[in-house]
């Protein structure tokens, strides 16, 4: 892993961007934003996939695999804190005194000095900066977007629009959201995470709060969740809306149901409009809130903020349907916290009916498996009843000795309701025996367990047991 150097000057001018790892969902959208102005754009990235040969028909030079002459004439490489110091294309880079800098770095660049919605938070950040461009979007206006997800309707994670307003998905894993000059900051919740770079819980919550205060117009915020809570009290801020369901918040979330689909209301200063969404969830409730407080903020009155919310279709990677094969439904959904499990799997049994919910979880890196496979076993024993566990999605980090998948299964109390199987095959092949017609299975976490979909659909199909049959 390397951690951003956020004092290195950004280039004034860039002609030719090579970006290491050009591949994932924020990278790509960035190359894309790159491409929009008429800069050259090429990358590189270690497997190949249908985001590399997008952009390649946009125009940018792709590579699979990382090698030094990859870089071509690039005067400035773009990469992520994912990459190893090694890299030979970043080493390279470096030697020739290239600029070169962190992604954040190259969207703090692109923004220049348009005014900013930033969204953070632990969870939420992808389907609420959706929502808030979506919602844009619907009321004529034309922002320009990244977000960390594909926005279902739109088809993209980002794209350069003609409008002053420019919205992000801010990452606070490394704290590089505190680099952008924002006008508008939404915190979603601060639920404690990423303490490899803060150390602590307070740490954590204080970079929350010099990203609130720096705001240069206002900041909504949870009134339900206790993290977020701890920053509001920090807060020095003139102007904070909060929302939520909580009594005192100035955007009040009430008669929620997640009968399939959420409707709930939304209360402010006296008036009350009622919302329904066209995905599940009582989170995404909160979600919405979130983003119907950004469009009080720019100054759009609540009906039509509700309603342009309301257009919002969800994003890849959050619940997203698959297939559906020998009537069992196949989810997946990013989901790598068990405060984020457990807001999926609760969303789906609102929507299952008599069926049965399989999980298929990966745990995603060593530190975090470590620190809360405790907590992720909690979760899954009570809201699926079944769970398939993978071996530990690694990203950025080294292999910790003692620390697998097998930490999440075995803390589960009863073990017929878990099964740990570290090879994909395998695990599919036995995800596919425990499932039945009218059954639902979420694959679960933000590495590539995505990538095993198709394999559980083939295992799924290869059964000749009639559908219902145990």
């Amino acid at each position: 892993m390397i951690r951003p150097d956020l004092t290195l000057p950004l280039p004034e001018n860039i002609e030719a961007a090579h970006f290491i790892g050009i591949g994932g969902s924020g990278m790509s959208g960035l190359a894309r934003m790159f491409l929009a102005r008429g800069i050259r754009v090429s990358g590189s990235d270690r497997a190949d996939s249908p985001g590399l040969r997008e952009l390649a028909a946009l125009g940018a030079t792709v590579h699979v695999g990382h090698d030094a002459a990859h870089l071509g004439d690039a005067d400035t490489v773009v990469h992520t804190g994912a990459i190893w110091p090694e890299n030979p294309e970043f080493v390279t880079a470096k030697q020739r005194g290239l600029a070169v800098i962190h992604r954040s770095q190259a969207l703090h660049w692109l923004i220049g000095g348009r005014r900013l919605v930033s969204v953070a938070g632990a969870h939420g950040k992808t389907t609420s900066t959706g929502m808030i461009v979506t919602a844009l979007r619907e009321l004529d206006l034309d922002p320009t977007f990244v977000n960390g997800g594909v926005i279902a309707d739109l088809g993209v994670s980002s794209a350069t629009g003609s409008d002053e307003l420019f919205v992000i998905e801010a990452d606070e894993s490394d704290g590089t959201f505190e680099l952008y000059d924002t006008s508008i900051a939404l915190i979603t919740n601060v639920d404690p995470d990423h303490l490899d770079h803060y150390g602590s819980n307070d740490a954590f919550d204080a970079a929350f709060a010099r990203f609130a205060d720096a705001a240069r117009e206002g900041v909504v915020i949870s009134a339900d969740d206790a993290g977020a809570q701890r920053v509001r009290e920090r807060l020095t801020h003139e102007n904070v809306l909060t929302f939520g369901e909580a009594t005192d918040a100035d955007l009040r979330v009430g008669d929620l149901r997640t009968d399939g689909f959420v409707t709930f209301s939304l209360t402010y200063r006296g008036e009350s409009v009622s919302a329904g969404l066209r995905i599940p969830g009582a989170h995404n409730a909160l979600n919405a809130a979130g983003a119907v407080g950004v469009l009080l903020q720019l100054g759009i009155a609540l009906e039509p903020a509700v309603r342009a919310v309301e257009s919002f279709g969800g994003t890849a990677r959050r619940f997203e349907l698959h297939a559906v094969e020998r009537g069992v439904s196949v989810y997946d959904d990013y989901a790598h916290h068990p405060t984020e499990v457990a807001a999926a799997l609760s969303a789906a049994r609102t929507v299952i009916g008599g069926g049965r919910l399989i999980a298929l979880h990966q745990p995603h890196t060593y530190s975090r498996t470590q620190a809360m496979y405790r907590e992720f076993a909690d979760v899954l024993e009570s809201l699926a009843d079944h769970t398939v566990v993978l071996d530990v999605y690694g990203a950025r980090e080294d292999p910790v000795p003692g620390v697998t998948g097998e930490l999440v299964s075995g803390a589960f109390a009863d073990p017929e309701r878990v099964h740990f199987v570290a090879d994909w095959q395998a695990a599919a092949d036995y995800t596919a025996s425990v499932a039945r017609a009218g059954d639902y299975v979420v694959t679960l976490g933000c590495g590539n367990v995505n990538l095993i979909i198709p394999q559980v659909v083939d295992a799924l199909a290869r059964i000749d047991a009639p559908d219902g049959e145990d």
